[in-house]
């Protein structure tokens, strides 16, 4: 998919996100809506999940676009180990390309495995560097998610952080669409830096996002200020 349209695409989202602000009150019907926008966003997944994560690690309130996803999700918090725990704990994605060959959590692997689930993506939902749970999204075959769906995934995963976080704060409509837009904005610096190193150095999206995961923790700056010296050095001669 091309920036361009990726953006659009994400754009949509964004006014569905803004849209369900004005509708719904509760956390718990605003994960299972969250749930199923990462499932229509994502074509390769299977089914998707949110989770709100409390601060011993116990969910609070979660959402699955189906009985599968939700076994799966809860047989995390069961064994006390697995792939969105980790997301939550370390507040970094977590990617499963085969659940058959994963040994990073054993257990939960070989679980999720004889039930049909072989590839898995689980973004950690931030907000004001506190992490409030979980979105992930799984899929019935191997190698099903790329550096892509990483992308798309991270940048829905802030925009509905933001929500959940300034509904549990309170904050005014208002002020969250200013955030909404300034999370969605950042998100799309980064995806543009991502296509110009890929151009530059002619390879993939995962080592290209590489290069600005490597450069943010070597600096100690956050990955969208590296996103931005990039596009400043090396300004897109159609704008």
């Amino acid at each position: 998919m091309q920036p361009e349209s990726s953006a659009m695409e994400l754009t949509a989202v964004f006014a569905r996100i803004q849209n369900m602000l004005l509708s719904q009150e509760h956390a718990t019907a605003a994960v299972h809506q969250l749930a199923q926008v990462a499932q229509d966003l994502i074509p390769s997944a299977a089914g998707a999940g949110v989770s709100l994560i409390g601060a011993h690690g116990s969910r609070t309130s979660a959402g699955a676009t189906d009985h599968l996803v939700e076994a799966a999700d809860a047989l995390q918090y069961e064994l006390g180990e697995g792939p969105c725990l980790s997301a939550w704990a370390t507040e970094i994605l977590q990617r499963i390309n085969d659940t058959t060959d994963d040994d990073r959590w054993p257990q939960w692997s070989g679980a999720v495995a004889r039930s049909g689930i072989r590839s898995m993506l689980s973004v950690p939902l931030v907000f004001q560097d506190r992490c409030l749970g979980t979105m992930k999204v799984y899929a019935t075959v191997g190698d099903a998610f790329t550096g892509h769906e990483e992308q798309q995934l991270g940048l829905l995963a802030a925009v509905a952080a933001t929500l959940l976080g300034a509904a549990q704060t309170r904050e005014a409509p208002q002020r969250l669409s200013a955030a909404l837009q300034a999370g969605l904005e950042d998100r799309q610096t980064i995806d543009r830096a991502i296509g110009m190193l890929m151009e530059q150095r002619v390879t993939d999206p995962d080592d290209a996002h590489a290069v600005l995961i490597t450069a943010s923790l070597a600096q100690g700056r956050p990955m969208v200020e590296i996103a931005r010296q990039i596009l400043q050095r090396h300004p897109d001669p159609g704008n």
